[in-house]
């Protein structure tokens, strides 16, 4: 609920930012657009001026002059315009007032080409944040995004020893290291106490609680336990056989050849990870593992699940006739 709760929060927040920008952009547009007719207007009020001079009509150039110094937005084109004003005094050459009135709608254009670019500038930063907080406003909702799972049930066993659940580990260089040894020591294990070794390890790094290894019997349509840790013998050789049609996670990931995840109970069980074991010619059977402390839903565990599964699919199917006296239990496994 809280996790759904700050993604309803964090999505809120994304618009919000999207919409203050566009917002802002519409206002800057209507304000480039009143930079442009003022820029237009100055440049009018020039070419009347202009034509004034050359006519040499004292009376309208005065008019015109004082129309530009109040329309102009620089203190370059006003002062264009005074000097202008002054050399109005004597008509005898007109050249110094044409001079002038040029440099007053240059100062005036080029006063508005720099307020434009101002305008243009704080757009694209308003953009660029609301890009940039939109990006980050994302990237929290898919940490805190709830994640759906379809819950099946399993049957449920426990250990011999009840330890508090473990604080979830973050993965690290170290832990990456780790499965990438265990990977390797996977390939090339070589009997069946190296495996039993390797599946505690497994167990360890999942912090599970723990973990069995279901083997499709040849011939028949039932998963067997073949390897387990965590649990007691004597409890795993009574474990009866799974039907590969049944309605449980470990059946559905063998079926669906896709990894099943049975989300924690609090207070009544753990939650567990189910991974197919896949090899060239099907799904062979499954590893079933019971993670404390809601660890079923992190990425780390999952992927590490997928990863032995992998593994573990070619050393088990490589030899296929060690594994009906291990799924009677005789072996002692």
């Amino acid at each position: 609920m809280r996790s759904r709760a700050l993604a309803l929060v964090f999505a809120a927040a994304a618009l919000a930012a999207f919409a203050g920008a566009t917002f802002f952009v519409k206002t800057s547009e209507q304000r480039i657009a009143s930079v442009r007719v003022r820029a237009r207007a100055f440049y009018v009020a020039v070419r009347e001026a202009t034509t004034n001079v050359a006519e040499f009509d004292t009376e309208r150039t005065v008019t015109s002059l004082a129309t530009l110094r109040a329309i102009a937005t620089s203190d370059s084109a006003r002062a264009s315009v005074d000097q202008a004003a002054i050399a109005t005094a004597s008509f005898t050459d007109i050249a110094p007032v044409l001079e002038q009135l040029d440099s007053a709608r240059t100062a005036e254009q080029q006063a508005a080409d720099h307020e434009e670019a101002g305008v243009r500038k704080a757009e694209a930063s308003a953009l660029a944040a609301a890009g940039a907080f939109g990006a980050i406003m994302i990237v929290l909702l898919a940490v805190v995004r709830p994640k759906s799972h379809t819950v099946v049930e399993v049957p449920s066993v426990q250990s011999e020893t009840e330890t508090p659940p473990a604080t979830q580990a973050q993965p690290s260089g170290s832990t990456l290291r780790v499965i990438s040894e265990l990977c390797t020591n996977l390939g090339r294990v070589s009997d069946v106490e190296e495996l039993q070794t390797l599946i505690a390890k497994t167990s360890d790094l999942m912090d599970a609680r723990g973990l069995i290894v279901w083997m499709n019997v040849p011939g028949a349509t039932e998963l067997r336990p073949a390897l387990s840790h965590g649990y007691p013998k004597e409890m795993v050789s009574r474990l009866p056989p799974l039907a590969r049609s049944a309605d449980n996670a470990v059946a559905r990931a063998l079926r669906t050849a896709q990894l099943q995840i049975v989300l924690a109970r609090p207070g009544v069980s753990d939650g567990a990870v189910v991974a197919p074991l896949l090899t060239s010619s099907g799904c062979v059977g499954a590893i079933s593992a019971e993670v404390r402390g809601g660890g079923e839903t992190t990425d780390t565990v999952q992927a590490l699940a997928a990863i032995v599964a992998a593994q573990m699919a070619n050393v088990l199917h490589a030899t296929p006739q060690s594994h009906e006296p291990r799924a009677t239990g005789t072996s002692g496994i």
